[in-house]
């Protein structure tokens, strides 16, 4: 059988001296969505980072189709993985065709010029972003679900089989949370392994095979989402009370938002 996209063990962070990580677990195969959940601070970015070799280990494993993530270097690691930050930086005088340009950059040698090849993989990129039509676009024109697919466009142009998106629909309205969670979800249907950290627990359960759950810097909880997202689980690690309902693809969050005894 093929190697895990990502397999991570025991990984462990620390930063400023407080441990931020203190062995989180994962694995990631290739046409899976997985989501990863916890509360505000319980590490799920620092993890992300860490899986990525964006933030340094204290402790752990992390391999990337066999291999390990220390062996791999540059050019072999950005053809492995395309990372969505949460906040991207939007410098002025860049356009969407330059931006999503920059991501196949991995794939020329020093002084070589983009292939036929390379330019069609931009424009199809672009075009499974739904970015089509804003190729002249400034980046500093577009709306932060437009932004967010030009992040996504870029990781398509690596050509590399694993997503891992910071929370791209924090800021986001819900036309365009809807709109980027589609794109995700055919990304994957379409054979993409997407790592998506997100707060939203419909949304996770909406649109992910898998869940996992981080609190207080460990790995607590795997599985569907019908397995990890129950009543207790959300009481235990989110301490509020509260239900997940799927009915007929759709999902919702049930909460007690209020103590009337």
């Amino acid at each position: 059988m093929a190697a895990p996209l990502i397999e991570a063990r025991g990984v462990e962070v620390t930063i400023g001296g407080a441990a931020i990580l203190k062995g989180a677990d994962l694995t990631l195969n290739a046409g899976e969505l997985l989501a990863v959940v916890g509360p505000n601070g319980a590490g799920k970015s620092t993890f992300a980072r860490a899986i990525c070799g964006l933030r340094k280990r204290s402790a752990g494993t992390v391999s990337w189709s066999g291999r390990e993530l220390s062996s791999l270097k540059g050019r072999d690691l950005a053809r492995l993985r395309a990372f969505v930050p949460q906040r991207a930086e939007v410098p002025n005088g860049v356009s969407v065709h330059d931006a999503v340009s920059i991501g196949r950059s991995s794939h020329l040698k020093p002084f070589q010029s983009f292939s036929a090849e390379d330019r069609d993989v931009i424009a199809e990129s672009l075009a499974r972003a739904r970015m089509t039509g804003f190729e002249d676009r400034q980046l500093n024109t577009l709306s932060g679900g437009e932004m967010q697919r030009v992040q996504i466009a870029i990781g398509l142009a690596q050509g590399a089989p694993v997503l891992i998106a910071d929370e791209p629909t924090a800021q986001l309205d819900l036309g365009a949370t809807a709109a980027v969670s589609k794109l995700l979800r055919d990304l994957v249907d379409d054979g993409l392994g997407v790592i998506l950290i997100v707060h939203d627990l419909a949304l996770a359960a909406a649109i992910a095979d898998r869940v996992l759950v981080i609190s207080d810097g460990r790995s607590t909880a795997t599985g569907t989402p019908e397995r990890v997202l129950t009543r207790e689980t959300i009481s235990k690690v989110w301490q509020v009370e509260a239900e997940l309902i799927q009915h007929q693809g759709r999902s919702a969050l049930h909460v007690e938002w209020l103590d009337r005894n």
